[in-house]
């Protein structure tokens, strides 16, 4: 890792391409991996247990976060609990709360109790943290999983919400903290600075680690060189 990379949030993949998954496993600074019925899909993904099996069997005991995708209470504890059964190192993903705007609570004290490790997705709100904070039944072992990065979309800073977020965490034994929905790689520094245990980076945002500490002056030349290259290429004249 170059110098200037944040030293202790954990860099979880945040993919659905096996292919790219395949190769993400050889990377030693990926620590997890995350999907979501929306990146299957977009994916292609047809067979979701097939699908998560080939993960499963290529990650070297990462932890992989899988979701439930009913939107009925009763159907998404059954999934829930087949998918915890894939593997000790499932997480499953449950959303804060349903598309009637019910909330995931007794859901979530209920799968925790029972032992199952949860990612609850889709939070944007400190009050959404503390109602799932309180939900989960002490020292259960758990992600809260805010999308930082939407938060960023409707013109807020998301950094101050992290960094309490992170704060009302912290008395909940077993609970860690993810920055999701990352928009650029600046948000590893951000993540590293509000207090988060992880962060989610797509493929592309994770090629760019290595610029991580770069020499300005350095990159500056390398930019100049790219369209001096391109433009040769190009064969463009005046």
């Amino acid at each position: 890792m170059p110098d200037g990379t944040p030293s202790t949030v954990k860099i979880f993949a945040d993919v659905a391409d096996l292919d790219v998954i395949l190769r993400l496993a050889r990377e030693p600074i990926v620590k997890g991996f995350t999907t979501n019925p929306t990146l299957m899909w977009r994916s292609g993904i047809t067979d979701y247990e097939g699908f998560a099996q080939k993960i499963l069997e290529n990650v070297a005991g990462r932890p992989v976060s899988f979701e439930v995708f009913s939107d009925d209470f009763a159907e998404m504890e059954r999934q829930a609990r087949v998918i915890a059964s894939w593997h000790p190192n499932v997480y499953v993903k449950i959303p804060v709360m349903n598309t009637r705007a019910e909330s995931t609570e007794e859901l979530i004290r209920v799968l925790s109790a029972d032992g199952v490790r949860l990612n609850v997705t889709a939070l944007l709100s400190l009050e959404q943290v503390d109602r799932v904070a309180a939900a989960m039944v002490p020292g259960a072992l758990g992600i809260i999983s805010i999308f930082a990065g939407r938060i960023a979309d409707t013109g807020r800073d998301p950094v101050p919400v992290m960094r309490s977020a992170a704060m009302r965490i912290a008395p909940h034994d077993g609970l860690e903290l993810l920055w999701a929905s990352s928009r650029e790689l600046y948000n590893l520094v951000q993540a590293e600075e509000s207090g988060c245990d992880i962060i989610t980076l797509t493929d592309d945002l994770l090629r760019k680690v290595p610029l991580l500490g770069r020499d300005l002056e350095e990159l500056s030349l390398e930019t100049v060189r790219m369209f001096h290259r391109d433009a040769c290429a190009a064969g463009y004249v005046l």
